[in-house]
């Protein structure tokens, strides 16, 4: 058997894996930043020269698209657990719960600190409301991983604590997963994540639809969409397509995601509402393709431009943390000049965006430095994919 790398190798960065990391916190930027506004990039300069439905699947797909950040996490993780210790089995628990530690918590904490700061001052979008709500329950429920659980419990966060929920359903997910990989016999352990990633709409039908935020936030569904991303990253391990066959699967994957996005209405309507396993089932094939057949770098020339998407990708889990801090300031300095006109709301995307890549790049030399503690090497199985 090959011996497990150390600790200090670096591993080398997935260009396709980290543009589909960068789609999908794009996605998640701009929704955030099409909420406040309650249209797509404006409602009637774009909208004269770009299809509505274009409009609204680049500005309404946030919350699917953390979905497949969950995908990606799980393929990600699992993955680097196979290259450093051979198999799931041989996981080793504290050099797992070590590496995760050192990329979650520096940035969250940091993140946390001047979210609470902010609701002392009452800033809008980060004080809680103070009825159901408290800075003590946001901070505790942050902490512990059960922001999603509160949430559900008393109501939406404010909208600069609430992208901490899907944290919350992946940190769980990873607190348990390693113990599982040595408790469970192989076989068994690969049953019940098939069983659990086939359960995910039964799953979400367990809860309410009128409990809007348990709805979209319960910890099961989300973990069954991890398992999506381990199950294809077992099965990475097992069976390597030709490249043709991986350009095939990459195009179905990105044509599944692309229909959830873009047609998800129809999607609903007649394929037994099955939008949320077209978006896993799309990760997971892509993911398969890369990871048996990496895309070159743009420095080859064969995919030039998205460089800056790729970048965005490998700074995931800083954009995720950080954005609602740039996009709260945003929207507020648009409504103070401008109140209510929203014809140049398109007009904000673009500053925003580079801000929040901008205030990422900082974040990220701010915990390079607890990730990267004595041999200067990333760890992969730290860093989440939006975390994730």
């Amino acid at each position: 058997m090959k011996a497990p790398a150390t600790l200090s190798a670096a591993p080398a960065r997935n260009f396709g894996i980290d543009c589909l990391r960068g789609f999908a916190i794009l996605l998640v930027v701009v929704h955030h930043l099409a909420l406040p506004f309650r249209l797509p990039l404006g409602p009637s300069l774009l909208q004269a020269w770009l299809p509505k439905r274009l409009l609204n699947a680049v500005s309404f797909n946030g919350y699917e698209a953390v979905f497949i950040f969950f995908v990606i996490s799980g393929f990600l993780i699992a993955t680097r657990i196979l290259e450093r210790d051979g198999g799931l089995a041989q996981v080793d628990l504290r050099r797992f719960y070590r590496a995760r530690a050192l990329r979650i918590l520096p940035l969250l904490l940091l993140t946390l600190a001047a979210l609470s700061v902010l609701a002392l001052f009452g800033a809008p979008g980060f004080a809680p409301d103070g009825s159901r709500q408290s800075l003590a329950g946001l901070l505790g429920s942050a902490l512990s991983f059960t922001f999603n659980w509160y949430e559900g419990r008393t109501g939406w966060a404010p909208a600069g604590w609430d992208v901490l929920w899907s944290l919350s359903i992946e940190e769980a997910f990873y607190l348990g997963f390693p113990l599982l990989c040595l408790w469970l016999p192989r076989r068994l352990l690969v049953g019940l994540l098939l069983a659990w990633a086939l359960a995910l709409l039964p799953l979400r039908g367990l809860v309410p639809a009128a409990d809007e935020v348990w709805w979209e936030k319960a910890y099961l569904p989300g973990m069954s969409a991890i398992a999506w991303g381990v199950l294809a990253a077992l099965l990475a391990r097992r069976w390597r397509p030709s490249r043709r066959d991986a350009r095939a699967l990459a195009l179905f994957g990105a044509f599944c995601i692309v229909m959830v996005l873009g047609w998800g209405e129809l999607v609903h309507r007649h394929l037994f509402k099955s939008g949320m396993y077209g978006l896993v089932i799309g990760a997971a094939t892509m993911l398969l393709a890369f990871q048996a057949h990496p895309p070159l770098p743009p420095q080859s020339r064969r995919f030039p431009g998205l460089g800056w998407l790729a970048r965005m990708g490998s700074l995931s889990y800083e954009l995720y943390l950080s954005h609602m801090f740039v996009v709260l300031a945003a929207t507020g300095l648009y409504r103070a000049l401008l109140g209510k006109e929203q014809a140049w709301t398109f007009t904000v995307y673009l500053p925003v965006l580079l801000l929040c890549y901008g205030l990422a790049l900082v974040l990220e030399r701010f915990t390079i430095r607890f990730t990267r503690p004595r041999s200067g090497a990333a760890d992969a199985a730290a860093r989440p994919a939006v975390l994730t």
